[in-house]
């Protein structure tokens, strides 16, 4: 993927419309040895000041990590692209929050449903997202990835760059 440079607002459009179809992420955090962990995890919320906000159990091994090591990064593709979000996640019992992101579909990961005491948020303060995208049918970028295989060249199937949060 080559990489079109455009403004910052242009990436932070990009990134802006793959979030909005997201819905699985994956979160990475650093185990408790040092060991990198991903999960997927269902995407609540990208509020207006760019906080990404996911369901947890508190406790779990998702939450000590995050306190013992609140970096995280945050993966997310759609159809038209992919972001790579590195930030800082802390957690939350808030019961406002809560209510307001609470689903039905959270309800299957938790044993009492929306009274169970161990429900807790992840809140991602996002810092910078890396974005590889493209406007073509996939069709079309698969045969310009077939093409360059034969060629030896380098395809050229959308924009890439990172924004700051």
């Amino acid at each position: 993927m080559s990489s079109s440079i455009g403004s910052e607002s242009d990436g932070l459009d990009t990134v802006i419309k793959i979030l909005e179809k997201a819905d699985i992420a994956q979160l990475t955090t650093e185990d408790l040895k040092g060991n990198l962990v991903s999960r997927p995890l269902q995407l609540q919320e990208t509020d207006s000041d760019g906080n990404l906000w996911f369901f947890t159990q508190d406790p779990s091994p998702k939450a000590e990590e995050i306190r013992a090591n609140p970096n995280v990064n945050v993966s997310v593709h759609d159809s038209k692209g992919y972001l790579s979000i590195s930030g800082t996640a802390s957690l939350t019992k808030d019961e406002a929050k809560i209510d307001e992101l609470w689903k039905t579909s959270a309800a299957a990961w938790f044993e009492e449903g929306r009274e169970d005491p161990s429900i807790a948020l992840i809140k991602v303060d996002a810092h910078t997202a890396e974005y590889w995208a493209s406007d073509e049918p996939r069709v079309a970028t698969m045969f310009k990835i077939a093409k360059s295989a034969a060629t030896g060249d380098t395809p050229n199937i959308g924009k890439t760059g990172i924004v700051d949060l």
